[in-house]
């Protein structure tokens, strides 16, 4: 899929998740907790596209999240997608063919979502909170790369990270720094998740079962069949796929915190009727 799509789809799958817990376990979350979650979600659903890289000397090319803070996050996607190839060369067997490139390798696998996501909670609870300022920081960038692309390919990398700057001082500003905030590592771990199922269903598919090996290959791409496969930039992705991802996100959001805001009118129209 496209950059907006896994952006949102993983802001949508966030914030379903959080309606879920809010309303089967009883745990809810500050709606600021609830804002981070879901924008730290929309950046890791972006975050498997920097093994996508471009040319860093001209600021061009490379996938949507390359291209989130200009040269440096191309220069980061170049690093990250020579890394890819070179586990893909390590470990790939017979079967597998020859590649110059390392999109939708290494970055596109569970190991990847579960070593990032792991990551992002040891640096936060090593950290503290300025650990979770900098990760809000980065994926807030990335988030408003996916979810405003047409914004953010006009107002260009410098506003987007200003932008980012703007979410992260507002976060330091106002989370406690008492926390080692593990749900952060799993929303970017989730974000990883929901962009390979996301890649799933196009034609090309993710080598979402390595590193097992099956049949003398060790990348075998998995995904949908072909006749029902999603056309990157199509309709069926831009139309439908992104209005359903939006009502989720915006339903979800209602089931939230539309029953505290009835509640709070009940109580103060009692109170002025009383």
């Amino acid at each position: 899929m496209m950059g907006p799509s896994h952006a949102l789809s993983g802001a949508a799958v966030w914030l379903a998740g959080s309606w879920a817990l809010d309303h089967f376990a009883g745990y809810a979350q500050s709606p600021l907790a609830i804002a981070v979650g879901t924008t730290v979600c929309a950046g890791g659903a972006l975050l498997p596209d920097l093994d996508l890289s471009g040319k860093v000397t001209r600021n061009q090319g490379g996938a949507t999240v390359a291209r989130t803070f200009g040269v440096f996050s191309l220069f980061v996607a170049e690093v990250v997608e020579k890394v890819s190839l070179g586990v893909y060369t390590a470990t790939k067997l017979s079967k597998d063919p020859r590649r110059n490139n390392g999109h939708r390798t290494f970055t596109h696998t569970l190991p990847f979502a579960a070593l990032v996501g792991w990551g992002t909670t040891a640096l936060c609870a090593g950290s503290g909170k300025w650990a979770v300022v900098a990760v809000v920081f980065f994926m807030a960038g990335l988030a408003l790369r996916g979810l405003f692309d047409e914004w953010a390919e006009r107002a260009g990398w410098l506003i987007v990270t200003l932008a980012s700057g703007v979410i992260a001082w507002f976060t330091a500003a106002n989370l406690p720094g008492d926390r080692g905030y593990p749900m952060l590592g799993f929303a970017v771990g989730v974000g990883c998740v929901v962009h390979l199922l996301g890649d799933m269903i196009t034609k090309n598919g993710v080598p979402i079962l390595w590193p097992i090996p099956m049949g003398r290959r060790m990348w075998r791409m998995i995904g949908v069949p072909n006749g029902i496969a999603i056309k990157v930039g199509g309709r069926g992705e831009v139309l439908v796929l992104r209005t359903l991802f939006t009502l989720i996100a915006i339903l979800s959001v209602f089931g939230m915190f539309a029953p505290h805001v009835l509640q709070r009118l009940d109580l103060e129209l009692w109170a002025d009727g009383g």
